[in-house]
């Protein structure tokens, strides 16, 4: 990461390699291509559903700041939601909107800047926003926040993924083991604890609940061929064992707030 990376350089970053682009050796854009994409994407993510809440949504306006290749996107539509996406990458953007002709959903999609959504869409519009994994990749948070506050309702709810502090995979990253992402030289990838989150939200919103969850538990070299098998030292683990480690040094920091 570089301390003055600029929101081109994220941009070409994700434009190089989408976000879970690789998560099929299918055809890109088929309809077998996304169905193993969804498939890879919540088993090694299983906690992602829970978290969205995909049929809570039903009849309600959805935003996703930082829609990727569309997985989540296609979930909301599929229940129901009213949704809208913005993404910065146009090739990420491109894969989304053929992921909602294939399935034949209906979704507003548009290549936008998180730091400027009332450029795109009304204030006090959404239901929901929803970011998974995206705010922290931005130069400016705290911009993204007060432009979701504009479009929110008073009444909506807002559930965004950052990456946590103290974790797990931080402390790997710490020690030269590991990297924030799949493909090196991820230019801006901030991470927070729970102070960090109450000042990102203040004055806008209230968190109402912030956990953790997610540690990765496969071997590299195997996992780019589609084969689970566990590091040596999770393998062993009890899986109760595991589940309370992830709890309280998971990567993700599942974030629940409502607007103030």
């Amino acid at each position: 990461m570089t301390n003055n990376a600029t929101i081109e350089d994220v941009k070409e970053y994700w434009n190089r390699r989408p976000c879970n682009v690789r998560h099929s050796k299918r055809e890109v854009g088929s309809q077998e291509y996304f169905d193993e994409v969804e498939a890879r994407k919540y088993f090694v993510e299983p906690h992602i559903p829970g978290f969205a809440e995909f049929s809570r949504w039903n009849g309600k306006k959805v935003l996703e700041v930082g829609c990727g290749i569309g997985t989540d996107a296609i979930n909301f539509a599929r229940n129901g939601a009213i949704y809208s996406g913005i993404e910065l990458s146009e090739a990420s953007l491109a894969i989304a909107k053929s992921r909602f002709e294939v399935f034949e959903q209906d979704g507003n999609l548009q290549q936008l800047n998180a730091e400027a959504l009332t450029q795109g869409f009304p204030e006090s519009n959404f239901d929901l926003v929803y970011s998974f994994g995206v705010i922290h990749h931005t130069p400016n948070p705290r911009g993204v926040i007060e432009q979701i506050r504009k479009v929110i309702k008073p009444d909506g709810e807002l559930r965004i993924m950052l990456y946590a502090k103290r974790s797990w995979k931080a402390a790997m990253i710490e020690a030269g083991l590991d990297q924030p992402e799949a493909q090196s030289g991820c230019p801006i990838a901030f991470t927070y604890d729970e102070r960090d989150v109450q000042e990102l939200l203040s004055g806008c919103f209230e968190a109402t609940e912030i956990r953790q969850d997610h540690i990765f538990p496969y071997q590299i070299e195997q996992y780019v061929n589609y084969e689970y098998v566990r590091q040596p030292w999770f393998e062993t683990m009890p899986p109760e064992l595991f589940r309370a480690l992830e709890q309280s040094l998971g990567w993700h920091l599942l974030i629940t707030a409502k607007p103030i």
